[in-house]
């Protein structure tokens, strides 16, 4: 698993728990610590399995529940995949979309989408007043492609 590209986010983190009325427990931080390491979306079972190496006593449940904290704080975002299952990446600033692997599942970060003149066509046909969207493209990383997965 590769290494989280901004190692203070357990401690940012942290201190945004804190300041949203939650305590950090130890189960908590094996989720955080694994999401924050992670490159790539975990399903709840993947985080699951990582974070009891780090806290054998973590609870499946437990780790729904950490999950659910951390997005509805803003830490983690949720990415729908295809087969209709969640998994969740850390959440970076800005507003960014998500490119990921269908083969190996690695996600990146984008931005820089010119999405006003769709959006736009959008809410002139339906009458919908768009306030939020966000972006996914399923594909093959480079490393995937030049090994032929997929």
């Amino acid at each position: 698993m590769a290494l989280n590209p901004h190692p203070d986010i357990e401690a940012e983190w942290q201190e945004l728990l804190s300041r949203n009325g939650y305590r950090l427990t130890r189960p908590l931080a094996a989720v955080i610590e694994v999401i924050a390491e992670s490159s790539r979306a975990l399903s709840p079972m993947e985080v699951y399995d990582e974070a009891r190496e780090r806290y054998p006593r973590l609870g499946l449940v437990t780790v729904y529940r950490s999950l659910e904290k951390l997005e509805e704080i803003g830490l983690v975002q949720r990415v729908h995949q295809p087969d209709a299952c969640s998994s969740y990446i850390a959440m970076r600033s800005g507003h960014q979309h998500l490119l990921i692997c269908q083969s190996c599942g690695q996600t990146r970060y984008f931005s820089g989408d010119n999405l006003e003149p769709l959006i736009s066509a959008v809410e002139r046909e339906t009458g919908f007043d768009v306030r939020a969207h966000w972006l996914q493209l399923f594909g093959l990383c480079d490393e995937c492609r030049r090994a032929g997965a997929g």
